[in-house]
């Protein structure tokens, strides 16, 4: 069950201007994963937003978390049809202010740079193509999929870093029962900085904010039904 998510005191404990990390790593150590990649070694203070575009053949979907790189472990089919499913939805229900972001991270703070599952940004926000960040202020929404191995990381330090940076509204997603979908919703407090539970839904939702939205939770497809 997702609790009420806080904000810590230090928006963001990773800063201390410090000089920006070189863009090049020094000694990368050899994972023990089957395809042997290499993974980098951090600096003494941490990698910096900067360095994700700059080092090389990271694993997709790499993000950076209080200055460590988290390499994300391929997701269940559960995560994929509940994105699928929201995100088609917002498609056809969001005006033309904004769009939905997959994919792409947004950066929190000099070593901080999540990627969300999914976002509703300012379409103003879109300046390239080759873009492969947003900044904090221009996004609306983050909705993160709970999965095993990220479930601390979405259920705690996520929600620090999302409401520390402003952002208005936070969805946590879970999978209930054996193919259900529950939705938590949070909205920013503007008095304790942290977020506040705005609703729990199960089958459809709706919501006003950040913009009116009517989501049916049920079209997820059923596992072993045939014809």
């Amino acid at each position: 069950m997702a609790g009420v998510a806080t904000v810590s005191d230090d928006r963001d404990p990773t800063t201390g201007g410090e000089e920006m990390s070189a863009p090049t790593v020094a000694r990368p150590q050899v994972s023990e994963f089957e395809d042997r990649r290499s993974i980098p070694v951090p600096p003494e203070a941490g990698f910096t937003a900067e360095d994700l575009d700059r080092i090389p053949d990271l694993p997709p979907h790499t993000e950076l978390i209080d200055g460590s790189l988290v390499l994300v472990s391929p997701h269940k089919t559960f995560h994929m049809f509940v994105l699928k499913l929201l995100e088609r939805q917002m498609d056809d229900q969001i005006p033309a202010g904004l769009l939905t972001y997959r994919e792409c991270t947004v950066v929190l703070g000099e070593r901080q740079r999540p990627e969300p599952d999914l976002m509703l940004v300012d379409a103003e926000a879109l300046t390239s193509m080759d873009d492969t960040w947003v900044a904090p202020d221009a996004v609306r929404l983050v909705v993160e999929v709970v999965s095993p191995q990220s479930e601390v990381r979405d259920h705690e330090r996520k929600p620090q870093l999302y409401a520390g940076a402003g952002i208005p509204h936070f969805w946590l997603v879970e999978k209930e029962d054996a193919e259900g979908a529950v939705v938590y919703a949070y909205e920013l407090d503007p008095v304790n900085g942290g977020y506040t539970m705005t609703g729990v839904h199960r089958k459809r939702m709706k919501a006003d904010a950040p913009c009116e939205l009517d989501i049916d939770l049920t079209r997820l497809p059923r596992t072993g039904h045939s014809g």
